[in-house]
């Protein structure tokens, strides 16, 4: 699917960013979190499968509220009823008389008392980490101002990314993305501005008077916001349903996003089409370039533009050479499936060696396992191994687990220890070597 357009619509003197894509009788209408961007889930793997996913439900409609993202800037903090006309004004300009609202994180505060206000054109509602109380976000006067520090010394760190989906707490590429996500989304001073707003959030008054079909949508440990926020809601709205499930991670558009998809398309459609999952053994292969910001930077966007098409286009030739299948590219990196580790570790030595031209390196990481293969994404725990790995080589390695190195035993390829190693999130010592 091509990337939609940005377009605007014009609430009062304010205009609002937003994109439609996906086709479908249902309209669905995202309400972000408490700063968004509508580019950048694009330019975000996981978010660009997820709405990609999303489109499959209905036609999508995203929007950055006032304040954050490509909308307007605005003077005074926006109150609930200033977004609702915000919200209004994007659904009149798509066309949209009725829609389902996807309320994520602080959104949900929005899309709550919009249905109740406006149940005429609100369809259903689907309420992902949200919450009736911001205490159940930020617990203490203590957290908030902790919170209100980062945000005016660290901001555009991506700090938040590793709050938000500890899962990814040690994938650098991940915190260049929640980095460029805080910046786009918001300055500080507007940041600051919008948590304190924030923080006058409390809509559980509200909950007995919305009356449309409502699925709440909570992960047991989020870090974020806790699952009694998500409890509260599902107790407070007459009928809706609460579907737990496990996880730290915040974020809709995590790698289990499936789990979830089959329960919204039940509220919408009155049908499930449950996820099919294909297991098989493959050999993920991740890469990316090594101190791609700095080289950005350095660079400016015109001319690293024109390195990252090269690079793509080196890195798809290998693969065609060596039959790695691609599975998504992530900004400056890619990742890989192949049938084989032995052909995988001869593609990864040579993308590392074709693109020194360019004047770059890349690092990869390469381990065996079992993978669920969706339709355009694959899961499970040997994909998180694979994202470790990568992690820790460095300019122009490929590093293996012990698993790849004994799989291509006879293949006359020469390993270097390079010792055992901890992996977040994984089980037990990992031997890793570097392929020569």
């Amino acid at each position: 699917m091509q990337i939609p357009q940005t377009k605007y619509a014009q609430s009062g003197e304010v205009y609002i960013a937003y994109q439609t894509f996906g086709e479908g009788p249902l309209d669905i209408v995202i309400c972000p979190g408490f700063v968004s961007n509508v580019e950048w889930y694009w330019d975000e793997h996981r978010a660009h499968q997820w709405l990609l996913s999303m489109a499959k439900l209905g036609r999508i409609t995203i929007f950055d509220k006032r304040g954050t993202g490509l909308s307007d800037r605005v003077g005074d903090l926006p109150s609930l009823d200033v977004r609702m006309d915000d919200l209004r004004a994007v659904m009149d300009a798509v066309g949209i008389q009725k829609a389902s609202l996807f309320g994520i994180s602080e959104g949900g505060s929005l899309a709550c008392v919009f249905a109740a206000t406006f149940p005429e054109r609100c369809e259903a509602l689907i309420l992902f980490g949200c919450f009736a109380r911001f205490s159940s976000w930020v617990p203490t006067d203590e957290a908030f101002e902790g919170l209100l520090n980062y945000i005016k010394t660290g901001w555009g760190s991506g700090f938040t990314g590793t709050v938000s989906s500890p899962s990814l707490a040690e994938d650098q590429a991940w915190i260049r993305s929640a980095g460029k996500y805080e910046r786009q989304g918001g300055s500080p001073a507007a940041v600051v501005a919008l948590m304190k707003m924030n923080q006058q959030i409390n809509i559980s008054g509200v909950l007995s008077s919305i009356q449309v079909p409502t699925l709440v949508i909570h992960r047991t440990e989020d870090k974020l916001v806790s699952i009694e926020g998500g409890r509260e809601l599902a107790q407070g709205i007459p009928g809706a349903r609460f579907f737990e499930m496990p996880g730290q991670d915040h974020l809709p558009w995590m790698e289990d996003y499936p789990d979830y998809m089959p329960e919204i398309q039940e509220l919408l459609t009155g049908e499930r089409s449950d996820h099919v999952v294909d297991r098989v053994l493959a050999t993920v292969m991740f890469t990316d370039i090594v101190d791609s910001t700095v080289k950005a930077e350095k660079a400016g966007d015109s001319v690293w533009r024109g390195v990252i098409e090269g690079h793509n286009q080196i890195v798809r030739k290998q693969l065609q050479k060596f039959r790695g299948h691609e599975i998504k590219t992530m900004g400056d990196g890619f990742l890989v499936t192949f049938d084989g580790p032995a052909r995988a570790i001869k593609c990864a030595k040579s993308i590392c060696e074709e693109v020194k031209r360019l004047g770059i390196e890349i690092r990869a990481g390469l381990h065996t396992g079992e993978l669920e293969m969706t339709e355009n994404d694959v899961r499970g725990i040997s994909v998180n191994i694979t994202a470790r790995v990568s992690a820790l080589s460095q300019g122009s390695q490929v590093l293996v687990t012990r698993t790849v190195k004994d799989l291509v035993a006879g293949s006359g390829i020469v390993f270097n220890d390079f010792g055992e190693h901890v992996l977040k999130g994984i089980p037990d010592q990992w031997q890793l070597y570097s392929a020569q």
